[in-house]
């Protein structure tokens, strides 16, 4: 790769306007594997304004020149989906197996699903005599995280360009260098100069600015919701739409009558997928009162079995956290886990044995976690798990529903009615029975402080649209 201390800007690789570098960190060995550029303000507004003057051309080009070049990014993507896959494995940790199983081939999964939305989608009707029109938003800023990386590109560029907008990406500093391969796929695949730019920087000196130019019509942000209240008070002065999916502490919902060696085995592997680096990730498990000690010894069972290591070694089920930030977090919130009195039933703090370097963590369960424990409200982004008692299906939704988050639910039943009948009481903007996967055409996002509007699919689509009425338009004469 040889554009790592570049910008991609109106079709071409430039230097920054800064001398700032920033290191890249492997977690696994904890050494760098390299250094990017880090942008500031004149890097944005320069990213700004070639968006702008190719927002003027792109705007206006047929959905049939927009289908073409989806098909065409499909087919770059396609070809270098192995080095994507190894770039996301060495920058943030995942194993290869789930980066080239999961995480690179989500991120081409949302250009698919994109092109076919876009493929049915009717932009004009008429109601009355007025003619409405579905025009792209404008120039979009996006902001994206390390820990599903491409996934969470694709699915913002995706329905940008295939809305008709032009945007600005500033991917995470912590894993950047899939983003930048993303950049070179899209140059490639034949997207016009100005349409996509891409700068690497923070928060503070590329997000900021991102977020508070004049120029930039809509803003959309994935990433923790500290950084997403940021992001839209930077976004007031200037009005822009702001769609947000941000944290969460989703509660997974372990009915009586639900198979418990199934269900509980299923979803504790299901959340230290990952590393647990997943904002939907199921981290309070809901149990019966009458039946914790049973779930407690499953739920250990179960996390005892999960193989953290080498993210490249055959075998690894989990790799390590993304740094030592991330790192030194989770220690902490096991640490308090403990103090406030939950019980330990595996894992703990420190490294697992024989891991003496990288930021692995030790797949953790507690039992008798209270709801107003840390660890039942802060989101922890790590393979812990806390098993929560309730009940009945009264206690379990009220439990589920207190909290600041709102983005997933989980529930497991052998009635699906009953099952059917909580998740509409769950406050999330997800919900999954029976351990039913992510659909890509299905709204993701979520209430409360995980966020506002909806990504994936035809809803994630619509969110870079403007919609235009002209009254008048079919009037006799």
């Amino acid at each position: 790769m040889s554009n790592q201390l570049k910008f991609y800007i109106n079709g071409e690789w430039v230097d920054p306007s800064t001398n700032d570098r920033l290191d890249v960190i492997n977690p696994a060995t904890e050494q760098s594997i390299g250094q990017i550029a880090m942008g500031g303000p004149q890097d944005v507004d320069r990213a700004v304004t070639a968006a702008r003057s190719a927002f003027e051309s792109y705007s206006q080009t047929t959905k049939e020149e927009r289908i073409a070049l989806l098909e065409s990014i499909i087919a770059k993507y396609t070809q270098r989906m192995g080095e994507v896959a190894t770039a996301i494995s060495e920058e943030m940790g995942a194993p290869l197996g789930l980066a080239n199983a999961a995480q690179a081939p989500a991120g081409l999964g949302h250009f698919m699903t994109m092109l076919e939305v876009l493929k049915n989608f009717e932009f004009e009707e008429d109601i009355g005599s007025s003619h409405i029109i579905k025009e792209p938003a404008g120039v979009c800023g996006l902001i994206t995280p390390w820990n599903w990386p491409l996934n969470q590109i694709a699915c913002k560029v995706a329905p940008a360009l295939a809305a008709g907008c032009t945007m600005v990406l500033k991917p995470s500093e912590v894993a950047p260098f899939n983003a930048i391969l993303f950049a070179e796929i899209l140059h490639d695949a034949g997207v016009p100069a100005g349409v996509f730019n891409l700068i690497n920087g923070d928060g503070p000196n590329v997000g900021a600015p991102l977020s508070a130019h004049q120029g930039v019509d809509m803003m959309s942000f994935t990433g923790s919701t500290r950084a997403g209240i940021e992001v839209a008070k930077n976004a007031a002065a200037t009005v822009k739409r702001v769609a947000q999916e941000l944290g969460g502490k989703s509660a997974n919902i372990i009915l009586d009558d639900a198979d418990f060696a199934k269900s509980i085995s299923r979803d504790v592997f299901g959340l230290c997928m990952n590393s647990g680096q997943s904002c939907n990730a199921p981290t309070r498990m809901l149990i019966p009162n009458a039946r914790m000690e049973e779930a407690a010894a499953i739920a250990k069972a179960a996390a005892e079995k999960v193989k953290v290591g080498d993210p490249t070694a055959e075998g690894t089920t989990i790799g390590p956290v993304v740094s030592q930030v991330q790192f030194d977090k989770i220690q902490k919130l096991i640490q308090q886990g403990i103090d406030e009195g939950a019980t330990l039933e595996t894992g703990g703090t420190g490294r697992p044995d024989g891991l003496n370097a990288g930021f692995y963590i030790r797949p953790t369960v507690f039992s008798h976690v209270t709801n107003d424990m840390t660890i039942a409200q802060e989101e922890i982004f790590g393979p812990v798990l806390s098993l929560i008692g309730y009940e009945n299906d009264d206690d379990a939704i009220r439990i589920a529903n207190d909290t600041p988050y709102g983005l997933s639910g989980y529930i497991s039943s052998a009635d699906s009615e009953r099952a059917k009948r909580m998740a509409r009481l769950i406050r999330t903007g997800n919900v999954h029975i029976n351990g039913a996967p992510l659909d890509n055409k299905a709204p993701f996002g979520g209430y409360k402080q995980s966020g506002n509007g909806r990504e994936w699919g035809a809803h994630g689509f619509q969110e870079f649209l403007e919609v235009k009425a002209i009254m008048g338009y079919n009037a006799a004469g």
